[in-house]
């Protein structure tokens, strides 16, 4: 998502998270994958390369991409890949059996997308057996239960769009509906990108180990603010709307909409719309997917934070072969304990010193490579 999912480690790294927003380079072989199912092929050093993808689930367009990008640079280099994921944001158990059968296969190394800690015995387990894995989009807590993660820094996603919201507000007072992906767990990339906007907007996050620990009433950057609620979406459109209704039902004078991705945004508007309520509001989000890009054409979203899965899955799948046919591990980022594959800002009403690109120039980069 994209929630999809983000930043290495999980609150506990945020220092290393300060640091910067586009990574530099990385020390990668090319890799690539076959089918949903698997695809054979040997390294340019005769070593069979077997690599399983493990994603939150397949119907969230985010991960159909990584899916889409890991197989096309399989097909290219002839690395033995399947694919598999939960049936829903947050689904364990699925992902449980996939690392199972990864270690059943003599898999040598496992992409994934974690769904919550419930998975890290089973990666620890895994790691024992000697395959490599990488966690993508959304590091596992701690960190260090897998051997490196590729993704976003959510944490600078979240202050980008905050820091938007400031400076679009212009000193306005600010009623704020934070829609978040869960309550009932946490994952770092909804920590982060909830903690991330609070930053951006010059509020503080208060309590780092869950959302809804900063002050309810205060000052932001620009003047006064008060947060209205925070509601799970799940990261999904009925989602949002749901917790877009639920919020205006306590607070009908909400202003500033912050959603945990683009699908939960699409939601939120459709309350608003609903309820007349759409004329000077803000809503900003994370993920920069082609349908959000296309949102923020149409200004259904103010702005989003774009970032790269289709890299991060490339990327995963080159590791494992380079690991194999050299043995040369990836590295992280200089100054952070993950590798960091990009974000940028997407509006079409720029701020004052927020660095941003137009929707045009998002919807050439949507999901893809760039970064």
């Amino acid at each position: 998502m994209h929630t999809t999912t983000t930043q290495a480690g999980s609150h506990r790294g945020r220092k290393a998270l300060r640091v910067g927003i586009i990574g530099t380079g990385i020390a990668v072989a090319v890799a690539a994958c076959g089918g949903t199912s698997s695809t054979g092929g040997s390294s340019a050093a005769g070593t069979k390369v077997g690599v399983a993808l493990i994603l939150k689930n397949f119907t969230n367009p985010y991960f159909v991409t990584m899916k889409q990008d890991a197989q096309a640079e399989a097909t290219k280099k002839g690395v033995n890949l399947t694919v598999s994921a939960g049936t829903a944001d947050g689904d364990v158990a699925t992902q449980i059996t996939a690392i199972e059968n990864a270690i059943s296969a003599g898999d040598q190394g496992i992409l994934i997308t974690p769904n919550g800690p419930g998975v890290n015995a089973s990666i620890g387990k895994a790691r024992q057996a000697g395959i490599f894995v990488i966690a993508l989009d959304t590091a596992p807590d701690p960190a260090s239960t897998v051997d490196i993660t590729f993704a976003t820094d959510n944490l600078a996603a979240g202050k980008l769009i905050g820091q938007w919201t400031a400076a679009q507000l212009g000193g306005k007072a600010a009623t704020i509906a934070m829609l978040d992906l869960f309550n009932n767990q946490v994952v770092s990339v909804d920590l982060n990108r909830d903690h991330g906007f609070l930053e951006g907007m010059g509020i503080s996050p208060g309590d780092l180990s869950k959302n809804g620990g900063e002050a309810p009433t205060g000052s932001y950057s620009g003047g006064s603010y008060s947060v209205a609620c925070h509601q799970p979406t799940q990261g999904a459109q009925d989602g949002g709307k749901t917790a877009m209704e639920t919020c205006l039902s306590k607070n009908p004078n909400i202003n500033v909409v912050y959603t945990i991705n683009e699908p939960a945004a699409a939601g939120a508007y459709l309350a608003l719309q609903a309820a007349g309520h759409t004329s000077g509001v803000l809503i900003v989000s994370i993920d920069g997917g082609c349908a959000g890009v296309a949102n923020v054409q149409k200004g259904t979203i103010g702005a989003t934070s774009q970032q790269y899965p289709g890299r991060m899955a490339q990327l995963g799948v080159d590791a494992i072969q380079t690991i194999v046919t050299t043995g040369q591990k990836p590295s992280v980022t200089s100054g952070l304990d993950f590798y960091n594959t990009g974000v940028t800002l997407v509006t079409d009403t720029p701020a004052s010193g927020v660095t941003s690109v137009t929707s045009s120039q998002g919807a050439t980069t949507c999901w893809g490579t760039a970064g």
